[in-house]
């Protein structure tokens, strides 16, 4: 079985149970072709570095996926077609990274860096 890592953006506007409804409805895409998600993280609202559609921010979600390829063929189709996902990416992997992926140990640590200056003060 192949490896793939598959992040997409999702709208600015949708509500955190939006955007974990469309993790879920990925990963039954997913099932459905034979495939198996891994892990999902969703690493939250974050600004862009440019305007997509007239968003200035999206929602971050990463799927790891084992499966044949068709099975990314058939996400991809089905994620072009969904209007709330504004950007989408699949690449394939060597192998997924094991414990929480940079993205989440990056929100881990700038949060600690946050408490540290708040008992400071």
């Amino acid at each position: 079985m192949a490896l793939y890592e598959h992040v997409f953006l999702a709208r600015q506007d949708l509500s955190q149970a939006q955007v974990d409804a469309l993790a879920a409805q990925a990963t039954e895409i997913v099932e459905n072709n034979e495939g198996k998600v891994t892990k999902t993280e969703t690493w939250g609202l974050k600004n862009l570095a440019y305007k997509i559609d007239r968003n200035r921010k999206a929602h971050f979600v990463m799927l790891n996926i084992e499966g044949p390829g068709a099975v990314v063929a058939e996400l991809e189709r089905q994620t072009r077609i969904n209007e709330d996902v504004i950007r989408y990416m699949t690449i394939r992997v060597d192998e997924h990274e094991d414990g929480p992926s940079v993205m989440m140990r990056k929100n881990e640590r700038d949060a600690k860096k946050r408490r540290d200056r708040e008992e400071r003060n």
